[in-house]
């Protein structure tokens, strides 16, 4: 159980796909104007890369064995797939959600967090568990990537912000930071 905390741990804090190793960009800089959508949009990524994970662990078990030449493709067209179906899920159930969430959720396919997840966890060797905790501590760090920048974004609305620094220079400003803070973590876990 230790080691799975590790893998937990070090997927959402020390190797954060977002602030650390700079993947799943578009939505952190696109969905991060409001804490509920951050959540939300979190929450999506958090789904697919989780399915993602479970995919990836029976294609590299049972199917890429015979065909590892198909990885890279293979796990395409599952996170297309998987995309697709979030996306008309989320459409039928909360329409409101679904416009909020606007082109960034269709972007999800082409998410390179979620494909970088799978090449992860397959040249990492992680099995079906392993991968499943990897899977959601990096949903849980994009997530809390996504959360911190929009709490900050909307505190800075309240305030007195120069010109010059307003809209996309802040988000860059405050990314930047975040982005130290976390590199902060290294050296603490490795896996």
């Amino acid at each position: 159980m230790g080691e799975l905390m590790l893998i937990f741990v070090s997927a959402m804090l020390v190797n954060n796909f977002t602030l650390v190793l700079f993947l799943g960009l578009c939505p952190f800089m696109g969905v991060s104007a409001k804490v509920g959508t951050a959540l939300r949009m979190g929450g999506a990524n958090i789904f697919v890369l989780t399915i993602t994970s479970m995919v990836a662990s029976f294609l590299n078990e049972y199917v890429l064995v015979y065909a590892p030449y198909l990885r890279l493709i293979s796990f395409i067209v599952v996170i297309a797939s998987l995309v697709q179906i979030v996306e008309m899920t989320i459409k039928k159930l909360s329409p409101a959600l679904f416009r909020e969430l606007g082109i960034f959720l269709p972007l999800i396919t082409t998410n390179c967090a979620i494909l970088g997840l799978a090449i992860f966890q397959t040249n990492r060797g992680y099995g079906f568990v392993e991968g499943l905790f990897f899977a959601v501590g990096a949903g849980a760090g994009l997530t809390l990537a996504l959360v911190l920048m929009a709490s900050i974004r909307e505190q800075t609305e309240l305030a007195d912000v120069p010109a010059v620094a307003r809209n996309m220079g802040l988000v860059l400003i405050v990314a930047g930071s975040l982005s130290l803070a976390f590199m902060g973590f290294a050296g603490l876990f490795t896996s």
